[in-house]
């Protein structure tokens, strides 16, 4: 279940707590087109615990639009940028780091 929250600061703030799911996308957006298309909107993900990927989606359009993505976290980031097409994060294998390591100690041999 998706809470949110308005403030206003200068800018519109919307905090949001819980899960953002598919169907939770259309209301997000009927939220910002309340707001009108020279509102400063920022997103406040500290309190997401769960996102799909139809969310991802929207919050990358709307990152990609201008809307600042406050306290968004980590794997949140780094979805967006996978569905951005952005370098992925290499997993750390030490075994196959070591193989890598002693082939390219062979060929300077």
């Amino acid at each position: 279940m998706l809470k949110i929250q308005r403030k206003t600061n200068g800018g519109v703030i919307f905090t949001l707590s819980g899960r953002i799911e598919t169907e939770d996308v259309g209301e997000l957006r009927k939220l910002f087109e309340l707001e009108g298309a020279d509102s400063h909107i920022a997103l406040d993900l500290k309190d997401v615990t769960l996102v799909d990927r139809d969310a991802i989606t929207y919050l990358a359009d709307c990152e990609a639009d201008g809307t600042k993505l406050a306290n968004c976290p980590p794997y949140v980031r780094e979805w967006i940028g996978r569905e951005r097409g952005g370098p992925r994060r290499k997993k750390q294998n030490v075994r196959t780091d070591k193989l890598q390591k002693r082939e390219q100690g062979n060929e300077l041999e």
